[in-house]
């Protein structure tokens, strides 16, 4: 029932914001997609190629390649796999990689080999270090669970603004070096913690609530 209000959002932004408005030809949530403003975009084959919740059914790996180029001018798109545990969109970038600057991604991480995330991360940290970017692990908090089911905690959806990176954080031991990890790759913005445990109840976090307009 609330899709005509979404669908109005952009009708109504763009003219205030002057920008032209034209119609796109496939569905491309936020948390789908991570670019580094010089022509490269990082997303999953689980959240755009998968046949569970598919987004754009019919759409070839070239299809979605060329349409991601027109839409947003990358040149480049580099799939990682599999997304975290608990995400039910089925593989947001958001929860996994980011760009930190044009040649720098961070990476979820988790060390316990008995964790649902083990062996998706590492196949992922894997794919990431056959490309040319600096590639740095960012650790993974220990699983939170809500009436039994596992929640999409993760550092990386992190949000940035003009001045300042807000991290969530989930009272947990890695909370301090996901902040520090970050705070390290951020040099000219302040990184502040947000605790996130009761809203990431709802599958989700900063990044997530958040939709940001290109500088």
């Amino acid at each position: 029932d609330d899709w005509p209000l979404d669908n109005a959002v952009t009708s109504n932004l763009a003219p205030k914001l002057g920008q032209r408005l034209w119609p796109a030809g496939m569905v491309l949530e936020g948390g789908s997609i991570d670019v580094n403003g010089s022509g490269t975009l990082l997303t999953t084959e689980e959240c755009l190629l998968s046949p569970v919740q598919a987004r754009n059914p019919g759409l070839s790996p070239a299809e979605v390649e060329r349409l991601l180029g027109e839409y947003l001018g990358i040149d480049r798109v580099v799939w990682l796999r599999r997304g975290i545990a608990g995400d039910d969109t089925h593989g947001h970038i958001d929860d996994l990689a980011r760009f930190v600057d044009a040649e720098t991604i961070v990476i979820a991480s988790e060390d316990d080999p008995s964790d649902a995330n083990y062996e998706p991360l590492r196949e992922n940290f894997d794919l990431l270090r056959k490309e040319p970017f600096r590639v740095v692990k960012l650790p993974m908090p220990h699983p939170l669970q809500f009436n039994g089911v596992r929640l999409p905690a993760s550092y990386a959806n992190f949000y940035i603004a003009n001045r300042m990176v807000l991290v969530p954080t989930f009272n947990d031991p890695n909370d301090r070096h996901a902040l520090a990890t970050l705070a390290g790759l951020f040099p000219d913005r302040e990184v502040v913690g947000i605790h996130c445990v009761e809203l990431v109840w709802g599958l989700g976090t900063l990044h997530c609530m958040t939709q940001q307009q290109p500088a």
